[in-house]
């Protein structure tokens, strides 16, 4: 078979509004909500909870849609939240579901809103974060959902986060140190707070307080101090003896199932090549394995229902739409729902291949490739696809755009390059001030691989990525530009220097964590200059692709302004798509459809690949 005889598959089909997604339970297990499009825009829409197409729309919007929700344990209102043109000034709104009524909670302007706790013991209460006083620190307010009222209860004395129980009771807070570590400290019973451990520097990325036992005696922690990854550990309050409950030497814990009722863990998952499993409680564990032997990728189970006798699951492939199913625990069945994208099980899909290779330094990287179906793995063109962050990873999965770029004949290569998480503390902080550096030379030893290896045609290598993945596609073409033939940047950084400058305000108290990641302006001006893709503007060769949410509250539009005057200064190729109304990211799916299609043509004119 050739490859021209797999079809196209459309950009709408990959990058348009999905059919559905982010389905959920009620507490009360009668109401089904998911998002999709309403007149084009995506909105919640709820239903009976066996009946997902009697749902009707219960939000309106015809902006940039919503896609942020939660049932609450009154079992009669939904809360969202909702920006404005990408500003991630979050508005909280609750809506009762038997009159349809909205009230926006947080009418304040400027500020941005955050769930802290909500749960089925405080059926009509709410906590939330919100920076309205102070907009580098969020302060606890009360909602009260039967009257949605709203009342400050405690004044944030520099937290960069809270620690609230099951009770509503704030527990505590967790402060930054100057050397990018971490105090947290713990609320006494008269009600002051003192130092309960400290964090260091080369921990903080992978310690956190997971939560509290239902009766309050004790503490679930995950932590990388005395361990190489973030074990799951058990405080027992009074005593203060620490129980390891998981671990795995590599890999961080990446997530833990409690017990609804007790709040004790009965569950852990590692990410490593695929998602694993490990059981606590080997009841539970033997309900996911019936699971897991019924479906056919990467399980998900959602215990929203609160008699826990029914979950939602999902069922996510690498080569096809994600799943959604109900389980009846008694029942033992299993019904199906809908998929995200049923238009996708029309096209011939590939599958996501993880790889592995030696750095130049020794150390091993981990990422996944992506081939373009039915044609021979020699010497294709690739894209290389850098993630985000810098401090996530991707994952195997469902990706639309390793998918487009397999489909147009590209291998779509990700890597989780050192600074991408869930490898524990030692693979994290071998990316400690490798912006530009061993960060970027991950990703060049990667194309090295994949060229001896015979898959990779040297000579029709493209770099593409948003937000991080932007700044390395601008590095690729300011510090290698022999590397690439192209570069595509969405919403990337060119001037470390006035990106530190200008986070937003209620990112200050974390500030001295991205220092110690990035580089601390103060100090480290000179080094940071220098890892700047705009101080080697003038050695840029390859043809450019700039795009710009003008809205974005992380990477300011000047960071576009910079890099895109610069190489018109220079009279350099390039191309920049602003979007007036996207922030960091697009969400408006014709603004997807304007960048895709200018990417796509750029790829195929630059590396050879197919074209709509």
């Amino acid at each position: 078979m050739t490859y021209d005889a797999v079809p196209l598959i459309p950009r709408d089909v990959l990058f348009g509004n999905p059919e559905r997604i982010s389905p959920s339970l009620s507490p009360d297990g009668t109401r089904l909500g998911f998002v999709a499009p309403d007149d084009g825009v995506l909105n919640v829409w709820v239903g009976p909870a066996d009946d997902p197409s009697a749902a009707r729309p219960v939000t309106h919007d015809r902006g940039r849609g919503i896609r942020i929700f939660m049932f609450c344990h009154d079992d009669r209102t939904l809360v969202y939240l909702q920006d404005t043109d990408g500003d991630e000034d979050w508005r909280l709104y609750a809506l009762d579901l038997e009159s349809g009524e909205s009230t926006l909670l947080t009418p304040q302007t400027g500020v941005t809103a955050g769930v802290l706790e909500h749960n089925r013991w405080n059926p009509t209460t709410m906590l939330i974060g919100l920076n309205a006083d102070d907009p580098a620190l969020h302060d606890v307010y009360r909602v009260d959902l039967t009257t949605r009222a709203l009342e400050k209860v405690e004044t944030n004395p520099g937290y960069a986060g809270w620690l609230v129980d099951s009770h509503l009771q704030i527990r505590g807070g967790l402060t930054m140190t100057e050397d990018g570590g971490a105090v947290v400290y713990r609320r006494r019973d008269d009600g002051t707070d003192e130092p309960w451990f400290d964090i260091s520097a080369e921990d903080v990325a992978a310690t956190d307080v997971v939560g509290f036992s239902r009766d309050g005696s004790a503490a679930f922690i995950l932590s990388s101090v005395d361990a190489n990854a973030a074990r799951l550990i058990r405080v027992d309050l009074a005593s203060g003896a620490e129980t390891v409950l998981a671990e795995d030497p590599d890999y961080d814990v990446s997530g833990v199932a409690m017990h609804p009722d007790t709040l004790e863990p009965q569950a852990v998952t590692f990410v490593k090549q695929r998602k694993e499993w490990v059981y606590l409680d080997q009841e539970l564990g033997a309900e996911i394995d019936h699971l897991r032997s019924r479906l056919h990728g990467e399980v998900g189970v959602s215990r929203a229902v609160r008699d826990d006798r029914t979950w939602l699951v999902s069922d996510v492939l690498s080569d096809g739409p994600v799943r959604y199913y109900v389980f009846d625990r008694d029942s033992r069945e299993l019904t199906y729902l809908f998929s995200h994208r049923p238009e996708l099980e029309e096209y011939r899909l590939a599958e996501m291949e993880p790889f592995s290779f030696t750095a130049r330094d020794g150390l091993t990287v981990h990422g996944y490739l992506t081939f373009p179906p039915e044609v021979p793995r020699s010497g294709l063109p690739a894209v290389l696809n850098v993630h985000g962050g810098p401090w996530a990873r991707d994952t195997w999965g469902y990706d639309p755009e390793a998918q487009w770029f397999a489909n147009r004949g590209y291998v779509c290569v990700q890597v989780n390059f050192r600074g991408s998480t869930g490898y524990g503390k030692a693979f994290g902080n071998a990316g400690n001030k490798q912006w530009g550096r061993a960060m970027h030379t991950d990703l060049l030893d990667a194309i090295d691989h994949l060229v001896e290896s015979g898959a990779v045609d040297r000579d029709r290598v493209g770099i593409y990525g948003g937000s991080y993945g932007g700044y390395a596609a601008l590095a690729g073409a300011a510090f290698t530009p022999d590397v690439f033939r192209c570069a595509v940047d969405l919403v990337g950084p060119s001037n470390l220097l006035t990106l530190l400058a200008s986070v937003p305000e209620y990112w200050k108290p974390q500030i001295a964590f991205m220092h110690t990641r990035v580089g601390n302006p103060d100090t480290e001006a000179d080094m940071l200059w220098e890892r700047s893709p705009l101080s080697k503007a003038d050695q840029i060769r390859i043809p450019v692709l700039v795009a710009q949410g003008k809205n974005d509250p992380r990477v300011k539009v000047a960071e576009a302004e910079q890099i895109v005057n610069a190489l018109k200064d220079k009279g350099l190729d390039h191309e920049y798509l602003l979007f007036e109304d996207e922030g960091h990211g697009l969400a408006k799916p014709e603004n997807r459809e304007r960048f895709y299609a200018a990417a796509e043509a750029f790829l195929a004119e630059h590396l050879g690949g197919r074209s709509s």
